[in-house]
């Protein structure tokens, strides 16, 4: 399967995974990629920068989701988004010695 990622300008590491069909050489240029996300998906993600094409297949193994997901979410919805881990940042640790007080 082919698709593209996009990431969000809204989200430090939000990324869109949608499929690309194979390009024909009579198609017309295609309408924005980002039209099979639903409206106020859209909004939230904001301006999708393109990241790159990828072929993903099962066997494929990525980096923070599971291949699996992202297959049956493009062939389901059209789509699949990937949201910034958990976990990464904790919000009750003290500021770094120099941004205390800023």
């Amino acid at each position: 399967m082919h698709c593209s990622i996009f990431k969000s300008s809204k989200k430090d590491e939000m990324y869109i995974y949608i499929a690309r069909p194979e390009p024909t050489e009579n198609e017309a240029e295609a309408a924005s990629p980002l039209e099979v996300l639903p409206e106020p998906m859209r909004i939230a993600f904001g301006r999708a920068t393109f990241v790159m094409d990828l072929e993903i297949s099962e066997s494929r193994k990525l980096a923070r989701v599971n291949v699996l997901h992202v297959i049956d979410s493009i062939k389901t919805k059209g789509f699949f988004i990937q949201v910034p881990p958990e976990g990464l940042i904790n919000p009750n640790q003290p500021a770094p010695e120099g941004l205390r007080g800023a």
